[in-house]
């Protein structure tokens, strides 16, 4: 535009550049060829003498999140604990080294495995005989002692409402879950064709879990988000903890609520009457249900 003014008007580029309030810096700047600014450095400086590869880093980024719950694990998070560890790095550096190794966290966020789970069918389920169906959950329990909470895993028969295993334990985790199963396979309780309804807690849905009840041929049954009442009958003894036991009995240590949960679960299965079975207990629903059964 500007030469072909000044062309046409026969007067000098200047002028022209000058009248229309342009420099002559910017009529002749030509933008240089690739990324603009300082390159990224290849090396990173810890406080120690000497200079390490990017590549180092990215490996103790990788290590930082192999630990347990690495959700928490945001750049600004792994650059502070990489600097508490030594190196000389801001988290500038350290997100552009996450991103190009795909380590942010909305990266390695794992999306729900929802293609071979099975989905409750029925809110309410329908039960003929001991063993049709089991539900399983999980309860906190503060221990003051310790300042924290501990886990309480519940196994009920739904047709029954009798108590088949727990597990309480200061962490609750797969192979919690594993065992409680287990130990009611060993002993011939359960068998195969039974179903176990539980919600989609991260214990639950474990492959090994899965896995393991799939061998064995026990069916499971995972309710949908934010639906309580289809895990409704263990729920419910939840509940009646609450009012029995934690509102009614003081205990302190780890070791005072396993012996009173011990106490408990005897209570229970072999004296509680429940309204949901005629008024009988548990143990005496399951006793009559399999002997009517064995007839």
């Amino acid at each position: 535009m500007i030469d072909r003014i000044a062309r046409d008007r026969g007067v000098p580029k200047g002028k022209v550049m000058k009248l229309a309030g342009l420099s002559p810096s910017s009529y002749y700047y030509k933008a240089k060829e690739g990324t603009r600014g300082i390159k990224p450095s290849k090396t990173t400086l810890p406080q120690t003498e000497g200079e390490v590869d990017n590549r180092v880093v990215v490996e103790a980024i990788r290590f930082l999140l192999k630990e347990e719950f690495k959700d928490y694990w945001g750049y600004h998070n792994v650059a502070k604990e990489l600097r508490v560890r030594g190196y000389r790095i801001n988290d500038k550096k350290v997100y552009r080294l996450m991103k190009q190794h795909t380590l942010l966290r909305s990266d390695l966020r794992l999306k729900p495995d929802r293609s071979s789970r099975s989905f409750v069918k029925y809110r309410k389920v329908e039960t003929e005989n001991p063993l049709d169906c089991l539900e399983m959950d999980i309860k906190f329990v503060w221990i003051p002692e310790k300042g924290k909470n501990a886990y309480l895993l519940s196994l009920i028969d739904v047709h029954t409402r009798k108590v088949l295993n727990y597990r309480f334990d200061g962490h609750m985790k797969a192979e919690n879950v594993l065992q409680a199963c287990a130990a009611l396979i060993d002993d011939g309780t359960l068998q195969k064709g039974v179903v176990i309804r539980s919600d989609n807690g991260a214990q639950f849905i474990a492959h090994q879990v899965r896995d393991y009840l799939a061998e064995v041929g026990i069916a499971q049954e995972f309710t949908h988000v934010a639906t309580p009442e289809e895990n409704g009958h263990v729920e419910a003894y939840h509940g009646i903890l609450k009012r029995e036991l934690f509102a009614r009995h003081e205990y302190r240590s780890f070791q005072d609520f396993d012996e009173l949960i011990q106490r408990y679960v005897r209570y229970y299965n072999g004296q509680r009457r429940h309204g949901g079975i005629n008024r009988m207990t548990p143990n005496e629903k399951w006793q009559k249900e399999l002997a009517g059964k064995a007839a």
